[in-house]
């Protein structure tokens, strides 16, 4: 019979998802991720794989969690347009609050390991689509509500505003 685990995946994963946030792919060491995550190696490997599937996973925990707060945050006001700088401002706050985690974990993903690892680049680009399509959501709503032109390009609007928010990162 199988041992259960004796840690939450999900508490650990967040664990991981801070170191890699905090100092990147390149300069974290499984023996960081031991360490932070308070669990055993031969745990580490058997429940998340590779430094490389850890990764993955905490990039994918990142998306589930710090994405969709932000993505929530488009939906959360009756104005669209209001969502949008509710959006920012609470970006801008974050960048000046968070101590080491004051960028974003996609945008350095991107940057550090987007050319190199296919894997990666997918996983970037699937979070930066999201963002997109949400912005892209918002932005129809404030043409039905006529807040905005309805002769104004969506996408390319959804666009400019993400990059737009990964500059600020």
């Amino acid at each position: 019979m199988a041992r259960s685990k004796a840690f939450n995946e999900e508490e650990v994963l967040d664990k991981a998802v801070a170191v890699f946030w905090a100092k990147g792919y390149e300069a974290t060491s499984m023996q960081d991720l031991v360490e932070a995550m308070g669990i055993q190696r031969g745990s580490l490997y058997a429940t998340f794989g590779s430094k490389q599937q850890l990764f993955l996973q905490s990039l994918e925990r990142y998306g589930k969690v710090v994405v969709k707060q932000f993505l929530d945050i488009l939906e959360s006001k009756p104005s669209a347009i209001e969502s949008i700088e509710l959006f920012f401002a609470q970006l801008v706050e974050h960048l000046l609050t968070a101590g080491p985690l004051r960028s974003c974990l996609v945008t350095n993903s991107a940057i550090e390991r987007g050319l190199r690892d296919e894997e990666t680049k997918r996983q970037v680009l699937h979070l930066l689509n999201a963002l997109e399509r949400g912005f892209y959501k918002t932005l129809q709503r404030a043409q039905k509500n006529d807040e905005i032109s309805k002769e104004l390009d969506l996408n390319r609007l959804a666009s400019f505003l993400t990059s737009s928010m990964q500059g600020l990162c």
